[in-house]
């Protein structure tokens, strides 16, 4: 953008860049490019392709994974681990429970056939990632824990949906809590005497849909054939990290596509570091990318 300005190059295209501000940051909003879209700032734009620079590796990255971040509360009976036959293990239940949930997930949302044109690394996958409980002795049965991760899901399936199944999975199992499998000769999740059932609460923090780019697109051909020139060779890949946004835009009208010249080998690292050598070779895409537009 300084080159443009410095250079003054009667340019057929408009070329704007615009700021993301607050990706790594998202309690402060209200600012950056989804507050420009909200206001329909960028809505002038939509005649041109998107180019949004958040990937890495310096090739085309034409699809990303939905997050939906989930919790799973596990309610027992906390008992002392010497009478075991008295207590509802919330661990050993959350255990089962959320095989059981991990089960349907697989079967419903297994591997879409997109996934091997758009070349995703991994299918949908749903999975722990954190696991809580509040405390207490060692000879204690815990009766309460709460275990939480994220799914991963590819563009082609709907979020909206993927959310309702969880659901279901987990109202199906608190109505069959009894037929789940249990660890051991005492192990259960009913205690009749006392007519005790342990059970399961699903919540779902603010999710993010994926997005599949637009292969017949001129952003995409451009783009291609820019990272080409520049690179030598051009390899677009997906994957199942997110980014915000972009699924909007693309609903918007916008021809999204992404790129990045980072590493994605040091994403998040201690020391993240990219290469300045990469660098270069990403002015040269733009450069190039421009050059196409006013063909």
């Amino acid at each position: 953008m300084k080159r443009l300005a410095e250079t003054k190059l009667k340019l057929k295209t408009t070329v704007v860049a615009v700021f993301i501000a607050n990706e790594e940051n998202s309690a402060i909003t209200g600012v950056g490019v989804d507050a420009l879209v909200k206001a329909g700032l960028l809505d002038k734009l939509k005649g041109g392709p998107l180019f949004w620079i958040d990937t890495a590796d310096k090739q085309p990255c034409i699809g990303t994974g939905g997050m939906i971040p989930w919790k799973l509360h596990v309610t027992g009976k906390l008992f002392h681990s010497g009478l075991a036959h008295k207590a509802i293990n919330a661990l050993e239940l959350g255990m089962e429970a959320l095989k059981e949930i991990q089960l349907r997930f697989y079967k419903d949302f297994p591997p879409h056939p997109n996934e091997q044109v758009y070349g995703f690394a991994t299918p949908s996958t749903m999975k722990p990632t954190q696991w809580s409980y509040p405390g207490g002795g060692i000879n204690q049965i815990p009766g309460e824990c709460t275990v939480s991760g994220d799914v991963r899901l590819t563009p082609f399936y709907n979020v909206k949906d993927l959310m309702m199944k969880l659901q279901e999975y987990v109202d199906y199992i608190n109505e069959n809590i009894g037929k789940l499998d249990t660890r051991g000769p005492v192990s259960k999740y009913i205690l009749h005497d006392e007519n005790i059932r342990g059970s399961l609460t699903l919540t779902f923090d603010e999710a993010m849909a994926g997005v599949a780019c637009d292969l017949d697109s001129r952003g995409f051909h451009v783009l291609c054939k820019a990272t080409e020139e520049a690179v030598g060779h051009v390899k677009p890949y997906s994957i199942t990290g997110s980014l915000p946004l972009i699924r909007e835009l693309k609903d918007e009208g916008f021809d999204v596509q992404t790129a990045g010249y980072g590493l994605m080998a040091t994403y998040h690292a201690k020391n993240e570091y990219c290469l300045l050598s990469d660098m270069c070779q990403g002015y040269l895409v733009f450069a190039s990318i421009i050059a196409q537009l006013e063909d």
